[in-house]
């Protein structure tokens, strides 16, 4: 795991994510064209702020249909955390490895703060985000909490954002064998969530 960009940068900042200046957060001119594109730039923030936190409520919900509109076909990812590290290519193969970890005998709980929006063009963007999680997953008797920085980049096609690449990388991590299921007063993947998969 590489903690350093090629220029040797640390990985979580600015220059170690890759993440440029985007277009001023500034109305050009007095025309009613300036305004109105300044407007336009402030809705595209907005919309890309759902698309991440309908991602953070969809993984915890198992909300496998809604998730893969979020994504762009073509969409990489790569989470580096304390025991794993996954590279994935592609919508499906993403979806894939998500449905192997939600399930009905996993709990999540990721929050997703602070969004540093950077708007490259009308079409493209980026955002970087502070994630705070905790994941019991049952099945393995092992619980993980802690907190990450993602650096995401954003398509819009046909009218709509998507997600074309994500990354994370831990600031902590710290993983606990459970001896036995916690006691959930209430369990909602539990009531709605498939199997884990064999």
């Amino acid at each position: 795991m590489s903690t350093q960009d090629e220029s040797g940068s640390p990985t979580l900042t600015k220059s170690g994510m890759g993440i440029a200046n985007g277009l001023p957060l500034e109305i050009a001119d007095d025309s009613p064209g300036a305004l109105r594109d300044a407007v336009q730039m402030l809705l595209d923030m907005e919309a890309i702020r759902r698309v991440k936190h309908a991602y953070f409520r969809c993984i915890d919900t198992g909300n496998f249909e809604e998730l893969q509109d979020l994504f762009h076909q073509d969409v990489t990812v790569h989470f580096i955390g304390g025991t794993y590290e996954w590279k994935l290519k592609g919508k499906d193969e993403y979806l894939s490895s998500i449905k192997a970890s939600f399930h009905n005998r996993s709990v999540g709980h990721h929050n997703g703060h602070h969004p540093e929006i950077e708007m490259i063009s009308a079409t493209e963007a980026t955002g970087v985000w502070y994630l705070t999680d905790n994941m019991w997953i049952m099945s393995e008797n092992n619980f993980t909490t802690g907190t990450a920085i993602y650096w995401d980049r954003y398509v819009k096609e046909d009218g709509r954002w998507q997600i074309i690449d994500s990354k994370y990388e831990r600031i902590y991590e710290l993983n606990e064998r459970q001896p036995e299921d916690p006691k959930f007063d209430y369990h909602y993947l539990g009531k709605y969530g498939n199997p884990p998969a064999q």
